[in-house]
């Protein structure tokens, strides 16, 4: 005698995500196991294994094989639920935590109610592939910085002295000029690894000036704003996909990690610092540009002036507030620019506060 299959599309499965091996633990239309097994980390047995259960709902959380592991089961006609790792306190901080577990708890939480698990949405395959290019000019560039602090300290070592002044692109013939042939011999690779990585970052940066103008072109919109270069406006355009994403331009904000946490209970509420979730990369692409903009040769303008307006109130850690604050208006200023189209230099620009006397 066969037994009864439950339907279908009462079935949940909750998929714990590892590197060789998923653990998988499949819901029935009542809650009770259904199974429980572990699978291989390739594309054939995920396909195998989601056939056996047609049209059941998939719950994983966010990693490193989530986003493809997520477009492949949609693809195979599952209904996804990617959770937010970093909200899954029941999973994270569990008493009895296991990969069995964990599978478990995620195939739970997904049946009883999805908004538990703070549900994602990943990009496209082309969107992320993108940032994966830019992920490896940020490598390269790290590299970079490496290799030039360590020829700063060993030949400090030595009693040379070479300025941090110099920029990364010159470094290298600046330093062959000031160094005595015996001393440039003792650093002669490293600088010539610099220069590859030079003439690598260069390669790149021509090819996602190509990639922005084509596919993405908003990017010289948002480019107008001054401190906005190619990367950041780029990566910005990546990192959002789509502002139809955004009601409101101020959501971008708390989507970026770039407003605090907040600990609040009774009379207590703490000042915290900034939740710091979202893009990583992004994030500092904005703290970067914000730095620029407070800095010596940042013109005038509408970001300025608010953060002067915060630094100028003193306290703890004031310019760092200004920081964060300018970072978190220049997000809201692109994400408006992208929706409007409109042009930043027609804007009306206020002028800058009075110098103290």
């Amino acid at each position: 005698m066969k037994t009864k299959t439950p339907p279908v599309e009462k079935l949940t499965v909750g998929l714990d995500l590892g590197d060789r091996r998923h653990h998988a633990c499949v819901l029935d239309a009542s809650g009770e196991i259904l199974a429980e097994e572990v699978i291989v980390n390739t594309r054939e047995v995920l396909t195998a294994f989601s056939a056996r259960y047609p049209g059941a709902t998939i719950v994983m959380e966010t990693g490193t094989h989530s986003p493809w592991i997520s477009r492949l089961v949609t693809t195979l006609g599952h209904p996804v639920i990617v959770a937010n790792a970093r909200k899954l306190r029941a999973i994270s901080q569990s008493q009895t935590k296991s990969d069995r577990e964990d599978a478990r708890m995620l195939a739970r939480l997904g049946r009883a109610d999805p908004q538990l698990l703070s549900p994602v949405r990943h990009r496209s395959e082309d969107t992320q592939r993108a940032l994966v290019r830019l992920k490896v000019r940020e490598a390269l560039v790290r590299s970079r910085v490496n290799l030039i602090n360590s020829v700063r300290f060993l030949l400090k070592s030595l009693g040379v002295f070479v300025s941090t002044s110099i920029k990364a692109m010159a470094f290298t013939r600046k330093v062959r000029a000031q160094l005595a042939p015996t001393d440039a011999s003792l650093v002669a690779a490293l600088l010539a690894a610099i220069d590859a990585l030079n003439a690598q970052i260069k390669a790149l940066d021509a090819e996602l000036e190509v990639l922005a103008l084509e596919r993405y072109p908003v990017t010289t919109l948002l480019r107008q704003i001054p401190g906005v270069g190619l990367i950041t406006a780029l990566c910005f355009v990546l990192t959002i996909e789509d502002p139809a994403h955004f009601a409101h331009a101020r959501a971008v904000g708390p989507y970026l990690g770039l407003v605090p946490r907040r600990d609040q209970s009774g009379q207590t509420d703490k000042q915290l610092g900034i939740t710091k979730a979202g893009h990583a990369q992004m994030r500092c692409l904005l703290v970067n540009c914000a730095h620029y903009i407070l800095g010596p040769f940042g013109p005038p303008g509408a970001l300025r002036t608010a953060g002067e307006r915060i630094a100028a109130r003193g306290g703890k850690s004031a310019k760092k507030r200004a920081v964060i604050a300018v970072a978190r208006k220049l997000a809201v200023t692109l994400l408006a620019l992208w929706k409007t189209g409109a042009d930043y230099h027609a804007q009306p620009q206020p002028q800058p506060l009075p110098q103290a006397a």
